[in-house]
């Protein structure tokens, strides 16, 4: 965890899951360590794993089942996933006045 990252640790906790996943390092019907383990190799609090576990279930990525712990179900699309994000900056260009055109002129400029 980058405490430097202006992002939440729960959402920096999912990122590193999410790669660890995308990268083959857990494969699909692979099961996580308990929340706890995950917990003290992150450096993190229980909870903040917790809350970074639910977001993936919720991406679809993980499963939770009673008295089997946390299986991956899938790897995450990238290009899904980048598509979320764009929609999301698009949504907040939107909130402080900019168009979808701006933010494109921006992107080109990046290049």
């Amino acid at each position: 965890m980058d405490l430097h990252d202006e992002r939440p640790l729960h959402e920096q906790a999912a990122d590193a899951i999410r790669r660890a996943i995308a990268a083959g390092e857990v494969e699909p019907g692979d099961r996580l360590p308990p929340a706890r383990d995950l917990a003290v190799a992150m450096q993190i609090n229980a909870n903040t794993v917790l809350r970074a576990l639910r977001e993936l279930r919720e991406e679809g990525l993980l499963e939770f089942r009673r008295g089997r712990g946390v299986t991956v179900l899938r790897r995450p699309d990238p290009e899904a996933a980048l598509r979320q994000k764009l929609r999301e900056l698009l949504a907040e260009a939107g909130r402080h006045g900019y168009r979808p055109d701006d933010v494109a002129g921006w992107i080109a400029a990046e290049k």
